[in-house]
């Protein structure tokens, strides 16, 4: 039972960094924005978005993106802040 256990944390381990490489569109009144989670990984601990869960698909907002969950870091850590660098039609 243990080898079990075992077997299926380590395949959903596996399918979880399988789907951490793909991008994420989120849409929006103007213009799409897609989420690129391959170039997010490597500056951020999962943690400060997944919180300390399993990670996830992001269920995002427009708040949530405006403010904590993407603007507020992208302003920290030198990423786009402008509507056009995200949003595209």
């Amino acid at each position: 039972m243990k080898k079990i256990v075992a077997a299926v944390a380590l395949t959903l381990a596996f399918a979880v960094s399988a789907m951490a490489a793909d991008s994420v569109v989120y849409p929006a009144k103007n213009g799409n924005v897609t989420f690129n989670h391959k170039a997010h990984q490597g500056k951020n601990e999962c943690k400060v978005c997944h919180g300390d869960g399993a990670p996830a698909k992001i269920a995002i907002n427009k708040d949530a993106a405006h403010g904590k969950a993407c603007k507020e870091c992208h302003a920290a850590k030198g990423g786009p802040t402008k509507c056009g660098d995200c949003h595209k039609k």
